[in-house]
This record gives structure tokens, sequence and C-alpha cells, in this order.
């Protein structure tokens, strides 16, 4: 079968508060603030800011303070079941640093494209979402069928 789901373990009243949540600050922060929610942006500038010794944003720090915070307060009211990667961890490792590499040569990452670049209707965007979900396509079926 092509597809199954795991119907234990599949949460989707979870996934769609995520979802909402995530929508929700990246709104908010656009009206607020008139800033863009990408994460891997704000990361980005923050450890710049750092590297070059200034002081980044307080926004930006907020920001990344809540998101880990949030991991925290939600891993105290719902534990995610354990998860177990068949990989060693400097395979891991390396894997998220080709993935920061990708991200900053796609100037932003898949969700803040797909999020926030889509909702202000940007074609630099759509080309990157389009190319993202080409790619994992190709990649799922590649992997699972070959």
């Amino acid at each position: 079968m092509l597809f199954e789901v795991d119907w234990l373990q599949f949460t989707p009243g979870t996934a769609i508060a995520g979802g909402a949540l995530i929508g929700l600050a990246a709104g908010a922060l656009a009206l607020g603030a008139g800033k863009i929610a990408g994460i891997s942006g704000i990361l980005g500038s923050t450890l710049n800011d750092l590297a070059q010794r200034t002081r980044p944003a307080g926004w930006r720090v907020t920001f990344l303070g809540g998101i880990v915070a949030a991991s925290f307060i939600w891993a105290l009211f719902a534990p995610v079941p354990g998860s177990h990667y068949g990989e060693s961890s400097p395979l891991i490792a390396m894997a998220g640093l080709l993935v920061g590499f990708g991200t900053r040569m796609g100037s932003g990452c898949a969700s803040g494209h797909g999020v926030c670049g889509l909702s202000r209707l940007s074609v630099r965007s759509a080309a990157a979402v389009g190319t993202f979900m080409a790619a994992g396509i190709v990649t799922a079926v590649l992997t699972r069928h070959f």
C-alpha cells in the first residue's frame, strides 16, 4: 500500500491547533510589527548579530525564546511518543547542517515560504514551495519504491 495511516498515532486535532497557532503568530507579527515570521531568517539574523558582537533585536530573541519555551511547555502537558532514527547522531547532525545550508541558499525555509511567503503572494515563495514539494514527492517515491 502506498500510504498508510497509523490511526493510533494520528492526531489531527493537535495538527490543526498547531497550524492555527503558527498562522496566528505569523499574522500577529506581520500586522503588529510589520515583520515576517520566517524562522530561518530570524535565527540567521540573530546569529549574525551575535557573531558581529552586536545586540540582536529584542523581538527576535523573544520570538525564538517563545518557540523554545513552547516546546518544553507542550512536552509537559502532552509528551511526544519516543522517536527512533536508525541513523547515527553524526549523520543526523550532518543532515541538519545540510538543511541549514539549503535554507540559506533558498532564502528561507519551507515553512517560511509556505506560511509567510504565499500569504504575501510572493512569486519567489511560490517557486520555492513548488520546488520543495516536487523534491519531496520525488524523494518519497524513490525511497518507497526503489
